[in-house]
């Protein structure tokens, strides 16, 4: 997880359930538009696969310790591409949830702060994909500029929200951590297209096979 203990003290934290609150209405709005568009069954099937996926980010793949937190593969523009909005944020909660219940106890009180950073960053990036890709455009067909924007936007809005609760619980002081950790998380941003376009090249070279429950209806169609 990204917020690490001790970092916001326990008489602050409140203001993590409220963001975490209106974080997660939304991901069930976004659910719910993913329910009637593609049904029940994809809906349990998507969110399951952002939920093991997620859990593998933050538990198999490689952390560094790094400034004020801890910098994990997240990819979160990944998900989002491949399985939409709504599964990418029950599988980004519930994948955070598995960990701190089972591997990480310790995380489990920052976990609304940690719920808001993955899950607002996700929000606004969504926002910027309708601005930055052409109704027209199936998201196999996506240019590495336009990944390289959607990373940015998702992994920058990771960084300025691990920036806003460290400053939140320890003053400016901390300047000098969130400066060393936003400056690690490069190495995620620019790796982060990379792996979206080897994987948007693998779904357009399998169209046709995938079952359609296990996708977004946009990785293949126009909007």
């Amino acid at each position: 997880m990204h917020i690490e203990p001790g970092l916001v003290d326990a008489s602050k934290i409140t203001l993590s359930y409220a963001t975490a609150a209106g974080a997660g209405a939304t991901g069930l709005y976004l659910a719910a538009q993913a329910l009637k568009t593609q049904g029940l069954p994809s809906l349990i099937l998507r969110s399951a696969v952002a939920t093991v996926l997620t859990f593998v980010f933050f538990e198999v793949l490689p952390t560094f310790a790094v400034g004020v937190s801890e910098v994990h593969f997240i990819l979160g523009s990944t998900l989002f591409l491949i399985l939409g909005a709504g599964p990418s944020a029950i599988g980004l909660a519930l994948g955070l949830l598995i960990q701190g219940l089972f591997f990480a106890p310790d995380d489990l009180p920052q976990f609304a702060m940690n719920v808001t950073t993955l899950l607002v960053p996700l929000f606004a990036m969504m926002e910027l994909a309708k601005r930055v890709i052409s109704p027209g455009t199936a998201y196999v067909d996506l240019t590495y500029a336009q990944v390289l924007k959607l990373s940015l936007a998702y992994q920058g809005g990771v960084v300025a929200w691990v920036a806003f609760w460290a400053i939140y619980g320890q003053g400016f002081g901390a300047t000098a951590g969130i400066a060393t950790f936003g400056l690690a998380y490069m190495t995620v941003i620019l790796l982060e297209p990379l792996v979206d376009l080897a994987v948007l090249a693998t779904a357009k070279h399998l169209r046709g096979t995938l079952p359609a429950s296990l996708v977004s209806r946009r990785l293949y169609a126009a909007a």
